[in-house]
């Protein structure tokens, strides 16, 4: 289990490199790039939902061809490159005159050729670390033997520890780093996260002789068009009413490299015909699968079908999670930011969101799981469906805690262009409500996507996390269009205005609040009509039974 270790630390600072640039991103472009309130948001919208499809190419690529491994190494250099092209970019061409942007200092308008470099360096950093996050997050699991028993009892907390390392990577980032980036010292906060995703590399492959590696399964792309294929060329045939009659290879090993056999289900029973036999069949297509397919393949493709409604109804929560990045930062920026003579940072806040996730993870883990386990007399305590209903209803809550913070903090604006006069720190509790929908909504689908997803797709299952918050972000973006096109007018400066006095944030965190409802709503039905993977039994397992008879 060294690779555990070694990969979460890994992850740790190459966490706190992005958030060194992604937590006070959308003050840069205000400040430095001169963007009104509203792009600004919507550009960090589309900048961290394009991190996040990324992740779908890399475990593509990760799942189909290179291996876990080479796919953390490649995208991991990718990030660093990036890294260091923004950090050249805002010394030599953005952040004139040197400590610019500190809210005090104006910049001088950036040239075309420093925003070109600017933009395509972030882009390279949302490559690299979009197709890095689903690769380390599977191969962090891959150092787990499941067939020590052992081992596969520890591999029950690993995604609850992992996401702790993504948690306290960033806490640096959100207290020192955008303390100095607030104060104008973009440059240096830049290149202090290059050097942490520079260093997480060297840690990474450091330890690369102590890894456990598995082999890559083909294109999966493949193999799903395969049993669509066959499926419809066995239109008219009429699949047998039992799973025992369909076509499965003999032995332990299934067809898909590396991939264990899959036990037949019931539900999406018009694939079956892929596998339904026929006397052509017999006769000259056992060979083809494009004619017939084993049993593991067709559930392989039913397991991804099945768990795209479940997908579907992360993304609404992923629309709250990125307002974090966005509207929570410009509304502390019309807030009392001073505690006596101490400024604090809006993006550090934030800071309250890592804190709570490092605790909750404790409290879960030690009080939430023992107690729950005794009332429900699981194992885990909370099923994996059962914790992200939990995230989705927090995260509805910490809209509402909002709303009626903004309700208060316009209450309190006396000079119409001046910060109010209610405090920051009166933003703790929706920060640290997110944080708590965190350890049960991302853990809960850390742990459900890697679980349910076949052998031959398991970076895919761990990118659907990301996704999620990627669409989560393209669909903020356009709320947030939506929502001014329609609300601003003439006379009217809309819900989101740029300068928030004058504006109804507190409507806008109403409205995700109702839409988190009715999405709760749609993920309890589709939860209800789930039905998890079930993987054929090898040798190691049942020597593994006997042994403990």
């Amino acid at each position: 289990m060294g690779g555990f270790s070694n990969s979460s630390v890994n992850y740790g600072l190459a966490t706190l490199a992005f958030f060194g640039v992604g937590v006070n991103l959308v003050v840069f472009l205000r400040r430095v790039l001169h963007q009104e309130t509203a792009v600004a948001a919507n550009n960090i919208s589309k900048w961290t939902g394009t991190v996040y499809i990324f992740s779908l190419i890399g475990a593509f690529l990760s799942d189909s061809y290179w291996g876990r491994y080479l796919t953390c190494t490649i995208f991991q250099i990718i990030y660093v490159v990036g890294l260091a092209t923004l950090s050249l970019a805002s010394w030599f061409l953005l952040v004139k005159p040197s400590g610019c942007g500190d809210g005090k200092v104006l910049c001088d308008p950036p040239s075309t050729s420093g925003t070109a470099i600017f933009y395509l360096s972030i882009y390279m950093i949302a490559f690299g670390n979009g197709g890095y996050q689903p690769s380390i997050a599977t191969f962090g699991s891959d150092q787990f033997d499941e067939m020590d028993p052992a081992e596969r009892h520890s591999k029950i907390s690993f995604f609850s520890y992992f996401y702790f390392a993504l948690n306290a990577g960033s806490l640096f980032s959100n207290t020192i780093l955008v303390y100095f980036e607030d104060e104008g010292k973009w440059v240096i906060g830049f290149w202090v996260s290059t050097a942490s995703a520079a260093l997480a590399l060297l840690f990474f492959l450091f330890g690369t002789p102590s890894y456990r590696y598995l082999k890559p399964s083909g294109n999966p792309l493949t193999r799903i068009a395969q049993v669509f294929v066959a499926s419809l060329q066995k239109w008219e045939v009429e699949p047998p009413s039992k799973g025992e009659m369909l076509y499965e290879v003999e032995g332990n090993e299934s067809t898909i490299a590396g991939s264990r056999k899959i036990l037949h289900s019931d539900e999406l029973r018009f694939l079956d015909k892929a596998a339904t036999l026929t006397e052509e069949d017999y006769r000259e297509n056992m060979e083809n699968p494009w004619k017939l397919c084993t049993v593991t393949q067709v559930e392989e493709v039913k397991c991804v079908l099945k768990m795209l409604p479940i997908w579907l109804c992360t993304i609404i929560y992923s629309v709250v999670f990125t307002q974090m990045a966005s509207l929570f930062v410009e509304q502390g920026t019309t807030m009392k930011t001073h505690v006596g003579s101490f400024h604090i940072p809006p993006a550090s806040m934030s800071v309250f969101d890592i804190l709570s996730v490092l605790a909750f993870i404790g409290i879960y883990r030690r009080i939430v799981v023992p107690v729950m386990r005794r009332l429900s007399g699981n194992p885990k305590g909370l099923t994996e469906l059962q914790r992200m209903g939990v995230g989705l209803v927090i995260g509805m809550l910490a809209m509402v805690v909002a709303g009626v913070l903004e309700i208060e903090r316009l209450k309190r604006v006396s000079v119409p262009n001046m910060p109010s006069s209610l405090s920051i720190l009166w933003q703790i509790p929706q920060y640290a409500l997110i944080g708590t929908s965190e350890v049960f909504m991302y853990v809960g689908q850390l742990e459900f996507f890697s679980g349910q997803a076949p052998d031959g797709v398991k970076s895919f299952g761990s990118s659907l996390c990301m996704a999620s918050i990627s669409l989560g972000n393209y669909v903020s973006i356009v709320l947030v269009t939506i929502i001014t096109s329609v609300t601003a007018t003439s006379q009217r400066p809309g819900w989101i205005p740029g300068n928030l006095n004058s504006g109804h944030l507190d409507r806008f965190y109403f409205l995700l609040a109702a839409l988190s409802f009715i999405d709760f709503v749609a993920y309890v039905m589709c939860a209800m009509w789930y039905k998890g993977i079930k993987f054929a039994a090898t040798e190691e397992d049942e020597e593994n039974i006997l042994n403990q008879v």
